[in-house]
Formats: structure tokens, C-alpha cells, sequence
């Protein structure tokens, strides 16, 4: 699974431009696919042109490279607020949390990436335009970075090991279960499918497991 993907909600809500247009493009990209979405097509439902389309965005594969550029700015915001905080457990607890909130609000965007990786790798006919390797390169210093703030910049290798096992384990439970299609073999009742919690309720059940993690972090060995 791609650890990374941009938070586009947050850049849709901002309400500009070119946050509008990384909303539409989305919107028409699981509804038709992106080989099969055109720059005329995101124009013609945002109402604007295409010179004002790409004043924003030369090509589809700009888009798809703003949703990646989005999730790395918000994620070197975090790193910032995290190494301007105390060193606390107070501080590694609200870091994961708002890691956390990033994971979510980018969920539409994990799945598009997820689904359409055939498409992407062979988007410029280099096999491996904005792939997930890439991306994943982009990610691991930051995913250090948090793991640092997190478990202290002289940790032992058992400390920097849970908390990136905490990051991990966030991501990967966030995207699972807010996936909007049934698993092939979820768990299911006499009732029907097992009933999975709203976003507030699996926020707060994913921090508890990365708190589980990374609890008393600083005196393990």
C-alpha cells in the first residue's frame, strides 16, 4: 500500500482556484477515469476556460502532482510545529493526532492513486512518472522527521522503531477502513455486514492504538 497521499480536502475547503480544480479533477476522475477525464472536461464543469485552467495546470499530470506536492507541505508544517514544541509526551500525542487528521482528509486521494497506478506509471511514457516509489522516497525523511519528534533525536533504535511502527499503523488503518467499498472477506453478522465506526469514532480508536505504541517511548530500550 502507498504510504503517501495528498490531504486535497484541506486545498478544496481553502476555496480558491486551484483547490477548486483539484476538487473537480478528482470528482471526474472516479467517475470516468483519469485516462478518460480531459482538461476540457474539468474546465467545462468548473465553468471556466481553459486558459484559466491552465494559468493552475498545464496537463492532468500537474494535478496529480499537486495532490502529492499538498500532502508533503502539510506534513513540513507538522515537522515545524513539532520541533517548535516541548519535547513531551503531551506533544508527541497532539503530533499524532493531527497526522491523523491529515491521513483522513487525504483518503479520497489514496484510493484515485491506488486505483488508477497502471495509468500514472505510464502517464508520460517514462513507466514511472510521479510512481509510488517516488513518492514513498519523498515520504521516508519526513516520516524520520515525525518519528524523531515523536520518540527524541538520541532515541534507541527500539524507541524510533514504535513510533514509526505508530505512523505506520495509523495510516494503514485510516485508508482501510474508510474505504468506501466492502472488503472481499469482511467480517459479517447475522445482521449483514459488521458495522464500521464514522470518522469521528475511528480517529479516536487509531490514536488510541498509536498512543498504545508509543507509550512510556522515551524510557524503552
Amino acid at each position: 500500500m502507498d504510504a503517501v497521499a495528498p490531504a486535497l480536502s484541506h486545498s478544496a475547503r481553502r476555496g480558491d482556484t486551484r483547490g477548486r480544480i483539484q476538487h473537480v479533477a478528482l470528482e471526474l476522475f472516479a467517475e470516468h477515469g483519469y485516462e478518460r477525464t480531459s482538461l476540457r472536461e474539468i474546465a467545462e464543469r468548473l465553468g471556466v476556460t481553459k486558459a484559466a485552467l491552465y494559468y493552475h495546470f498545464k496537463s492532468k499530470e500537474d494535478i496529480v502532482r499537486s495532490f502529492t506536492e499538498d500532502y508533503f507541505d502539510r506534513l513540513d508544517a507538522l515537522i515545524a510545529w513539532g520541533r517548535d514544541q516541548p519535547p513531551t509526551a503531551r506533544t508527541s500525542r497532539e503530533l499524532l493526532d493531527r497526522y491523523i487528521g491529515i491521513v483522513m482528509e487525504g483518503n479520497e486521494v489514496f484510493r484515485f492513486l491506488e486505483r488508477n497506478q497502471a495509468s500514472l506509471r505510464n502517464s508520460d511514457g517514462s513507466g514511472d512518472s510521479d510512481s509510488g516509489k517516488q513518492r514513498f522516497e519523498q515520504f521516508r525523511p519526513r516520516l524520520g522527521a515525525l518519528a524523531e519528534i515523536i520518540a527524541g533525536p538520541d532515541a534507541p533504535p527500539r524507541s524510533r522503531i514504535r513510533a514509526t511502527a505508530a505512523l505506520f499503523a495509523a495510516s494503514g488503518a485510516c485508508i482501510f477502513f474508510m474505504s468506501d467499498e466492502p472488503e472481499p472477506h469482511a467480517v459479517r453478522t447475522a445482521a449483514g455486514p459488521a458495522q464500521l465506526p464514522d470518522r469521528d469514532e475511528l480517529r479516536k480508536i487509531v490514536l488510541e492504538l498509536a498512543d498504545d505504541l508509543t507509550q512510556d517511548i522515551g524510557a524503552a530500550s
